[in-house]
């Protein structure tokens, strides 16, 4: 009994721990799984964190994106509406214009090196002299002599190569300084002239040379800084007669308006998305920057005039562009201005209405620039300065253009009044004045913008002052016209602008009479007689 006894106690104890054993291993594999589950929820909640986390810095990536745009865009809406009120001194220096002396120094070590250093005698007979004890040891002298003479011979090659090196340094030296010789000459002569061409220039300019007065103030315009994206193409005449610029001015495209006025992030789409600029606004901003132009190109060239060679301005701004209903090239004028010295510069321009400004100088504004609706210049460029030519040309035809001012009263009366008929006008002439002058009735018969005409002509020498636009405006009152034109062969005084200015009086000068009588055939000139003053 006590063995059976026992033998059950064991398989109880081997049944307990074969359970106690399983029991443990499904612990264990239950752990695990529950630390597989554990690690696999862990890393879930990682990558979800690192997907957040990157989710956010691409929001804020594109955050940071959408507000460099916006900033990008308001600088340039900045530079825009900065046009007037960014004025500087742009006046050319003749004193800068000079280029200063800068050439380099002569500096050959970088390219050959030092000049090698001659051997040292000293250094090769260092082990020649002996000791008095070891000159006892048999045979010492001879050894000495040996040392002597290889001690020569190493100093005296030494020697040959150091003299081969400085020959071919020496060599080398001589030929970099005579390059560096004539470079610097050159160098010296290229600014020589350039200085001495900008001497030149400026003694021409102070002789109130007409082409230097032209360069002088293309340099001033060409020193004005605009964005980027503006042409600032121009080209410049001048009237030496009436002291009068004109300029021909090329203006940006309205193009040149931003259409977004802001960007906004649409998290939904992941897109930045623009908010349009209303048509309209564009509209008044492209209008705006018209007129900055044309007002800072007037201020510019008139702070410019040091010598008061300048009186008179005119401003003629145009733009390049396509018809869209032929698609041919145009340049229509979108702004014409002539104005005198005097008067623009008592113009506070950094607190005036662009436009009413504008309007007080008399200027032809186009009423919607933006749909490149044109405007009739006020003086066209091309009828400038029609009696400079070259001496050739009046020589091979001096007999067969008349000179204009020594033509009959009678011979320029016909004349006055043929060339505005060939342009259209039905003229008529009426009387002969003392001065030498023409009155013509005439008559513009389109409808609607038609009308009298009155058209006076002078021959005169020196400059038309004033009365004689007052006595033109004065007959146009009494002959009821709606418009007077005054004709010279000379030119006109600032005091003649500025009455006209704000009337319907056209003053053309010697330079455009002559300019609309090539327009008919007539090819004329105008020579003064050098003992005479005044008019006939």
């Amino acid at each position: 009994m006590g063995r059976r006894s026992g033998f059950v106690g064991f398989l109880s104890a081997v049944a307990r721990e074969s359970a106690r054993n399983q029991r443990q291993a499904i612990a264990a594999q239950n752990r695990y799984q529950r630390d597989l589950v554990r690690q696999a929820r862990e890393n879930e909640r990682a990558y979800r964190a690192m997907e957040k986390e990157e989710k956010q810095r691409y929001l804020e990536s594109r955050i940071r994106e959408t507000d460099e745009a916006n900033a990008d865009l308001s600088n340039q809406f900045l530079e825009l509406q900065s046009i007037l009120s960014n004025l500087k001194d742009n006046k050319p220096s003749f004193k800068t214009m000079k280029k200063k002396y800068h050439f380099r120094t002569f500096h050959p070590e970088p390219i050959i090196g030092q000049m090698p250093c001659p051997p040292d005698k000293d250094t090769y007979f260092l082990d020649v002299e002996s000791s008095f004890l070891g000159s006892l040891i048999p045979g010492a002298s001879r050894r000495k002599q040996e040392r002597i003479d290889a001690a020569n011979k190493a100093y005296a090659l030494a020697v040959s190569q150091f003299e081969s090196h400085a020959k071919s340094y020496t060599e080398k030296l001589n030929k970099l300084k005579v390059e560096y010789d004539s470079a610097k000459a050159n160098y010296e002569k290229s600014l020589d002239e350039e200085n001495k061409t900008i001497d030149e220039f400026e003694q021409a300019y102070r002789q109130a040379d007409l082409q230097a007065i032209i360069d002088y103030h293309s340099l001033a315009l060409e020193n004005s800084v605009y964005p980027d994206d503006f042409p600032q193409d121009f080209k410049i005449a001048y009237a030496p007669d009436s002291k009068e610029l004109i300029i021909d001015y090329e203006l940006p495209a309205p193009e040149i308006v931003p259409v977004e006025k802001e960007y906004k992030y649409n998290k939904t789409k992941d897109a930045i998305e623009s908010k349009p600029r209303k048509a309209a606004e564009i509209k008044e901003i492209y209008s705006d920057i018209v007129a900055s132009i044309a007002l800072r190109t007037l201020h510019e060239t008139f702070i410019s005039d040091v010598y008061d060679y300048v009186l008179v301005a005119v401003f003629n701004g145009y733009i390049q562009s396509t018809d869209p209903g032929t698609g041919k090239h145009v340049s229509p004028y979108l702004v014409s201005v002539r104005t005198t010295k005097e008067v623009f510069l008592d113009i506070v321009l950094d607190r005036v209405d662009k436009a009413v400004c504008l309007r007080n100088l008399g200027a032809s504004v186009s009423p919607r620039p933006h749909e490149l609706q044109a405007v009739k210049p006020i003086v066209d460029f091309n009828m400038v300065d029609k009696r400079f030519i070259e001496q050739s040309d009046i020589l091979d035809s001096i007999d067969s253009r008349p000179n204009l001012y020594e033509l009959t009263p009678s011979e320029f009366e016909s004349l006055i009044s043929n060339l505005f008929g060939k342009h259209g006008l039905e003229t008529k002439l009426t009387r002969t004045s003392k001065d030498g002058g023409v009155d013509v009735v005439a008559f513009d018969l389109r409808p609607v913008v038609g009308g009298k005409v009155v058209i006076q002509a002078k021959r005169y020498k020196n400059t038309v002052g004033v009365s004689a636009v007052r006595d033109l405006y004065g007959t146009m009152m009494n002959e009821g016209a709606n418009k007077g034109i005054l004709v010279t062969t000379s030119g006109y005084g600032p005091d003649a602008f500025n009455f006209a200015k704000d009337k319907p009086i056209e003053l053309l000068d010697g330079g455009r009479l002559l300019y609309l009588l090539s327009e008919i055939g007539v090819n004329a000139r105008i020579i003064f007689p050098e003992d005479q003053n005044g008019f006939i």
